[in-house]
């Protein structure tokens, strides 16, 4: 199968989980590194989300760019390319560098469970998006779904329970949650710019590129710095940045051109279940029970946004 082939659904399905176990992965390494560096702060949040991204773009463009070598640029894309396709790029590009600098940052305040259920909420704000921009009102289910969600999402920003691994949940919390703001319009407005021609590769070579544009300078204006840490601190980054972004983010994107982006998020959901799993036998964190019983009541209400949401959208058949 070719990407700009039109995919059967078992193929969107196993490129999808295998993305978001890839995905699943990234609160650990990000972890792995705070604990190995022994630091925890803004800067140092900043130099993991820019380093992830620079290396991730990288690995993308650098082989890319050899293979195409004296090929036109505009022969590269599969599909007429919209002229407007570049600039939701470079706004998708933005908003995952707002995503991964709140929420890496997020994970220094607060436990991997709630940080990485609240990042995952995009089928509520998804939908919500819909509504406002795209004036898509909501059917009953899905009104019903958010309002579970976010019910389940203050049980868990809430939760002042504060350990030496979680210096200040309230505030990690609500990092995690402007994260999942900006990756719901990530999906959006990258679905948009493949929509209007960009093929996934030209796509992720854009928004991985700006993101990393965005992030390079920030970590020295928050006191933090490029070099000076464990070698062990780098290797995390870079499985980080292949695994979690060149893999796994790549693979949600492709399969966001192909399906609607709920059902996308709905496959997402999985991700806070496999960090934690991760997160409790490598760390030995046990969430708080309040956050359990707030992450349980949150997944059931973005579930039911997104399956309300999917019975409502006609692109989902696109899948068929």
């Amino acid at each position: 199968m070719r990407f700009w082939q039109k995919p059967t659904p078992w193929q969107v399905g196993t490129i999808l989980i295998f993305g978001v176990l890839a995905v699943s992965t990234a609160a650990i390494f990000i972890r792995l590194a705070m604990e190995t560096a022994q630091i925890r702060s803004v800067g140092f949040s900043l130099f993991l989300a820019a380093s992830r991204l620079a290396i991730a773009s990288l690995l993308i463009v650098l082989p890319q760019a050899r293979a195409t070598t004296g090929i036109p640029a505009r022969s590269r894309f599969v599909l007429p390319l919209d002229s407007q396709a570049f600039y939701y790029a470079v706004g998708a590009g933005i908003c995952l560098a707002v995503h991964f600098a709140t929420w890496i940052t997020s994970l220094s305040l607060t436990s991997i469970a709630a940080s990485t259920t609240l990042v995952t909420t995009n089928p509520v704000w998804v939908a919500l998006l819909s509504w406002l921009w795209l004036k898509e009102k909501p059917g009953k289910m899905t009104i019903c779904g958010i309002a579970i969600a976010l019910a389940g999402g203050m049980l868990i920003a809430w939760d002042g329970s504060e350990t030496l691994s979680t210096p200040n949940p309230l505030l990690g919390n609500c990092l995690a949650l402007v994260g999942a703001w900006m990756a719901s319009l990530y999906l959006l407005l990258g679905r948009e710019a493949q929509n209007r021609g960009l093929g996934t590769n030209g796509y992720i070579k854009i928004a991985y590129t700006t993101a990393a544009l965005v992030l390079l300078p920030l970590p020295w204006l928050f006191g933090g710095q490029y070099s000076g840490y464990p070698a062990a601190v780098y290797l995390y980054i870079f499985l980080m940045a292949l695994i979690s972004q060149v893999l796994g983010h790549t693979s949600v994107n492709w399969a966001v051109r192909w399906i609607s982006p709920t059902l996308v998020t709905l496959g997402i959901l999985f991700e806070p279940v496999g960090a934690s799993v991760l997160g409790f036998f490598i760390f030995g964190e046990m969430p708080q029970p309040q956050t359990i019983g707030g992450a349980i009541i949150l997944l059931l209400g973005v579930g039911i946004t997104a399956i309300g949401t999917r019975d409502r959208d006609p692109q989902t058949s696109t899948t068929g």
